[in-house]
């Protein structure tokens, strides 16, 4: 038996992304998880790349009309916080679970996207649809959290199984978040 070595071709031309597919899961409902995933996925639709967002527990947060404009961003358990310029002086972990602080960290994170001009969570999704974008919601996690079909964001095209998952994975690269 002989060992066959792949090794990749960088030469071949930017059309390339042709016949190319990206799924996305999409697994945490928080502000700062949310934008990873949407991102990434407007990027490759971008670049020509079919692509899938498919969101499971917490991440259904993201296409539930009642929640989407609402995610929020905790520093609670969040090692990589930095609220202050000055190097030596972080604040303490614990802050995180002060009153009030997830209402600070969440105003404090939307201000910074929206001073970048990065659209909110509703309108990448909008145009993640409008350039060819899927949307799926996981059946599990949809009957979990005793969700109905009209509670999900419209653009969502259905809410499918583990299995039905596989089927649209097959052959894509995917990306876990």
């Amino acid at each position: 038996m002989t060992d066959t070595l792949i090794v990749p071709t960088f030469d071949e031309p930017a059309t390339a992304a042709a016949g190319r597919k990206l799924v996305i899961i999409c697994s945490k409902g928080n502000l700062d998880m949310a934008y990873p995933g949407l991102i990434l996925g407007a990027a490759a639709l971008g670049e020509g790349i079919e692509t899938h967002l498919f969101f499971t527990f917490w991440g259904l947060d993201m296409i539930t009309t009642s929640r989407m404009e609402h995610l929020k961003f905790t520093m609670l358990g969040n090692t990589a916080m930095h609220l202050t310029q000055a190097p030596k002086m972080p604040i303490p972990a614990f802050m995180g679970g002060l009153p009030g602080m997830t209402g600070m960290a969440t105003k404090m994170m939307r201000k910074q996207i929206a001073d970048l001009e990065v659209p909110t969570v509703p309108e990448m999704l909008e145009q993640i649809t409008q350039m060819g974008g899927h949307l799926w919601a996981c059946r599990m996690s949809f009957d979990m959290m005793q969700l109905n079909e009209a509670d999900l964001y419209e653009e969502v095209e259905a809410v499918i199984s583990a299995s039905d998952f596989m089927e649209i994975s097959d052959g894509a690269q995917i990306i876990f978040i």
